[in-house]
């Protein structure tokens, strides 16, 4: 007996090809890492006819139905310039979405983001917006695998107690701002934990170049030093499940979106 596929699962930046499914009758799914960064992707085609001029000069956070408001400095990196092309291809994928899947796979649980999956289901709005169902299916992650050689961070956590160290990253969408990096040293300092800090150079006012210590306030390096670790090549997941971890300042797929 010959099989033929049944459904065709793609990632955001799969869904141009959704119609090939439909040549081959498939149904076809986008998978998503998060439910909350999900809504404000969806309801962003309403938002760019809705809200004129950059949502970063917006005053207010901006309202998506039943779901938790964004302020406008915690908008994803393709909404932080309108003019640009990486935005027309966010947009583009929020329609694509809506108007072409069969349905949206999230990878997460219901009990951690019932406040948006719930509006996603349920709201009228939603209802006019949305024609296709929300599934969850996690939390489901790839373990980790050793690091080869040994990298000197996985040798340093080893050194601290357990449950005493804090992640910080925003991932490879999480600029922030030259002030945003000042402010969050100032924090990191003022909890006197130790820390695994992943930073990028400022997405804007960055006129002091690449190098991040250029943006952090004088002597914190020298007066943190006992509290990091100089990072290496490792995958992150090496650092999260280790006993030395204790909590996590980060997010998933977008900016600043989950913190535990």
């Amino acid at each position: 007996m010959e099989f033929k596929p049944a459904a065709m699962i793609v990632d955001l930046f799969g869904t141009a090809v959704l119609p090939v499914a439909d040549e081959f009758h498939m149904l076809k799914y986008v998978r998503v890492s998060c439910a909350w960064p999900l809504a404000l992707l969806l309801y962003a085609p309403i938002l760019d006819k809705e809200v004129e001029g950059e949502y970063l000069d917006k005053k207010e956070p901006l309202k998506i139905p039943g779901c938790k408001p964004v302020r406008p400095e915690d908008v994803v990196k393709p909404m932080m310039n309108r003019k640009d092309p990486e935005y027309e291809s966010f947009i583009r994928i929020g329609v694509e979405i809506s108007e072409m899947s069969d349905g949206i796979l999230v990878n997460t649980w219901e009990d951690l983001e019932s406040m948006s999956l719930r509006p996603m289901r349920e709201d009228p709005e939603w209802k006019q917006i949305l024609k296709v169902p929300v599934h969850t299916f996690g939390p489901m992650i790839r373990p980790a695998g050793r690091s080869t050689p040994r990298s000197e961070v996985l040798g340093w956590l080893d050194m601290q107690p357990n449950a005493s160290v804090i992640y910080i990253s925003f991932g490879s969408g999480g600029v922030l701002s030259a002030d945003q990096i000042t402010e969050m040293a100032w924090g990191i300092e003022l909890t006197a934990q130790r820390f695994i800090w992943v930073v990028h150079p400022p997405s804007k006012d960055g006129d002091r170049g690449n190098d991040i210590s250029d943006y952090l306030p004088e002597g914190f390096m020298a007066r943190t030093r006992d509290k990091w670790s100089p990072l290496g090549l490792l995958r992150w997941k090496s650092w999260l499940i280790h006993q030395s971890e204790g909590s996590c300042h980060t997010m998933v797929g977008t900016r600043r979106w989950r913190i535990y």
